[in-house]
């Protein structure tokens, strides 16, 4: 993808490591990406592909060590995160960055009544209110997601999953962020209320015109969410584009895997196709193409070497040498 300095967000050659028992786990591997202000791109792919790192990463809250940010940088609007101290990085978490986590009990006190949670958010960032404004301000946010006012004086413990959900969403939107990172923000909720949870963030996300970085597994949300899909496999991008394109042309065998893996309302099969073998272990990369060991079209070529990322299609870029072979419409 060529290099964009006006995008208001630009990831370019992240890597990312941890250690663990001596091993190093290679998390993140050169990713790059841009979002515009208002755009929301999917992170796609299965669990330890290292979506979530490079969500933490942006908001440089991974804890190191373990982790290491190895190289790269993180651009949001001509400013390197990377290069921020941690005093700095204070000022812009939850102000101009946000991130909503898979369980809400990451992000809730249990001990603490959930509107005084928001309220505190609020009033960190925006020194010259007074505590009524903040307050204020916090029951709105309440609101805003769909609860009462009355339950502000409620603790987590007096809420179901969907609305702590509900609640650290309120939370993450308390400061207008520009940017919001959701990890997973409703896989843990049933199919109900995860179409209200997913129709309130959008909404929120378009009345904000907020950037938003969406991490799933689920290519459903990403359906109904997203603008752009980047699809994530052993710390690499393995094929980029609009949700349209990847939609409608899928050149990477394990993009197709993914999809093959969706049951078809209007077609009949007895099993549904899945991806052979395990994910690959990062702390033992392949050479050349990580997905080799499990790609049915892989050559020794695809063993040695790297893997170039290329443009298939306008706008749409994929890492394979023979993007044909795996192409699907």
């Amino acid at each position: 993808m060529s290099e964009n300095n006006k995008k208001f967000l630009s990831v370019e050659n992240l890597v990312v490591e941890y250690t663990s028992d001596g091993d190093i786990v290679h998390a993140v591997n050169g990713v790059s990406f841009q979002l515009d202000k208002g755009k929301t791109l999917g992170l796609v792919g299965e669990t330890g592909a290292g979506k979530t790192t490079i969500a933490k990463a942006i908001m440089r809250i991974l804890q190191e060590p373990p982790a290491a940010i190895r190289q790269g940088k993180v651009m949001l609007e001509g400013v390197d995160l990377l290069q921020l101290s941690k005093k700095e990085m204070y000022g812009i978490r939850g102000n101009k960055i946000s991130m909503i986590f898979q369980d809400p009990m990451t992000s809730l006190n249990p001990v603490h009544k959930v509107g005084e949670q928001i309220a505190e958010v609020v009033a960190i960032h925006n020194t010259e209110m007074s505590r009524a404004q903040a307050k204020q301000q916090a029951v709105e946010m309440l609101e805003r997601v769909g609860i009462p006012a009355e339950r502000y004086d409620e603790y987590p413990h007096q809420f179901s999953g969907g609305m702590k959900q509900r609640v650290v969403i309120a939370m993450a939107l308390a400061c207008n962020p520009e940017l919001l990172l959701a990890d997973e923000p409703t896989s843990a909720l049933d199919v109900t209320i995860q179409a209200e949870v997913l129709a309130m963030i959008k909404k929120l996300r378009d009345e904000y015109d907020t950037a938003m970085i969406m991490i799933t597994h689920d290519l459903g949300i990403v359906a109904q969410v997203c603008d752009d899909v980047a699809i994530v496999y052993a710390g690499e991008i393995l094929e980029y584009g609009s949700k349209e394109e990847i939609y409608t042309y899928r050149y990477h065998p394990y993009t197709v895997g993914l999809f093959g893996a969706i049951p078809q309302l209007d077609v009949r099969v007895d099993r549904l196709s899945a991806i052979k073998g395990l994910p690959t272990d990062p702390t033992n990369l392949p050479d050349g193409c990580h997905f080799h060991p499990r790609c049915p079209y892989a050559t020794q070529e695809c063993k040695h070497g790297e893997i170039p990322f290329t443009e298939v299609r306008p706008g749409h870029f994929c890492r394979c040498l023979y993007p044909e072979l795996g192409r699907t419409m």
